[in-house]
């Protein structure tokens, strides 16, 4: 095997690991709560699935209103991947509905945990924010900086989470074990019986990511399905294709699961480059990825993690700081994949190739143009 990693970012690796391996991502109960989230049907206005939420649980926030207008924090772990990109685009679009917001104040972490935490103790202490959202850039690490930030204001946890129940709320779809269900599921049915897969994942200790990656391979055990190898990629599409080649060259790949998407063209473009039939494959639902599975028909599945998700920590906090319910502490929305038989619906090439087609922008303002598109 190459070389991929240099000796610093292969120590950040192990420690992060470490830190994955002592959480627990690994929990049969939520497996099959997820599983079964996967066909159920929400609450909330149709058409609308970033305000549906599943449960009649709502979380009572009378104690954090007042008058408006508001200044919404968010501490963001980056905007350093296409999905990020599109989900920062839509949540300023969702800003632009609300009247009652003066200012929305952005602070990017960069992908680092140290600065996402110096960032939301900056927020607290400028004494700005009526509210903050956090999207955190690992689990763990990030847990001791929110609790701290509830107990100064109202916090809303949104993409990935912390190990602590005190924001008002935690918003996410139905989750990692969700996805990696319907990814894992796909590849056990349409790859040949005992096929070799290779997992490809971007980054360890992210709880969506772990779970994604829990699931799929309780998924492949119980198949017997022979999992070859499982390599972190860094969402890079260079490293990702190299990974690709090395796993070629020592024998046959029949599938490619994968964490998240953004590379799955990458992926696919290593087999091609070595001759090689494409494999049953796990996407996304990035543009490129969707484009490229409808010209050439191979078989695959995107699980999605939407962007749309993006909007709802807007809705959340203009609610919570009118005093009205939210659902909590969890506001768990659907979590749908585009499959053959929907990808017509997705698929769209007046959009660039990086934009995430569940968005459930197309009706925000300055769409399409403010998300590349034309």
């Amino acid at each position: 095997m190459k070389r991929l990693l240099t000796a610093a970012l292969s120590a950040a690796l192990i420690a992060s690991t470490a830190q994955a391996q002592q959480l627990n991502f690994d929990d049969p109960a939520e497996f099959a709560r997820q599983r079964e989230l996967l066909t159920a049907k929400a609450n909330g206005p149709d058409g609308e699935p970033w305000a549906q939420h599943y449960g009649d649980q709502m979380a009572d926030t009378a104690k954090f209103k007042k008058e408006g207008p508001y200044t919404i924090c968010f501490s963001n772990a980056g905007v350093n991947n296409a999905w990020r990109v599109t989900g920062w685009t839509n949540m300023q679009a969702e800003v632009k509905l609300h009247p009652e917001i003066k200012e929305l104040i952005h602070v990017d972490a960069e992908g680092s945990d140290d600065k996402q935490i110096s960032d939301i103790d900056d927020l607290i202490n400028g004494g700005k924010c009526s509210a903050l959202i956090v999207s955190p850039n690992t689990t763990a690490a990030l847990t001791p900086a929110v609790e701290k930030a509830c107990a100064k204001l109202p916090v809303i946890v949104f993409d990935r989470g912390v190990n602590t129940k005190c924001p008002v709320t935690f918003i996410h779809p139905v989750g990692g074990y969700g996805f990696g269900i319907q990814a894992g599921e796909f590849v056990a049915a349409n790859a040949p019986a005992g096929a070799n897969v290779l997992m490809l994942r971007i980054v360890p200790g992210v709880d969506v990511l772990e779970t994604r990656a829990s699931a799929a391979k309780h998924i492949f055990k119980e198949k017997g399905l022979n999992v070859i190898g499982e390599e972190f990629t860094e969402g890079d599409n260079a490293k990702t294709k190299s990974i690709v080649e090395d796993y070629l060259q020592r024998g046959t790949i029949d599938a490619v699961w994968m964490d998240a998407g953004a590379t799955a063209v990458a992926a696919l473009e290593a087999f091609e480059d070595s001759g090689l039939p494409l494999p049953v494959i796990t996407g996304e639902d990035q543009q490129d990825f969707l484009m490229k599975w409808k010209a050439e028909g191979f078989k695959a599945i995107a699980p999605t993690y939407p962007t749309y998700q993006w909007r709802t920590p807007i809705i959340a906090a203009v609610n919570v700081l009118k005093g009205e319910p939210v659902p909590g502490p969890e506001w768990v929305m659907p979590q749908p994949a585009i499959t053959a038989e929907t990808l017509d619906q997705y698929v769209n090439d007046k959009m660039p190739p990086l934009h995430h087609a569940m968005c459930g922008c197309e009706k925000l303002p300055d769409y399409p143009a403010a998300w590349g598109g034309q």
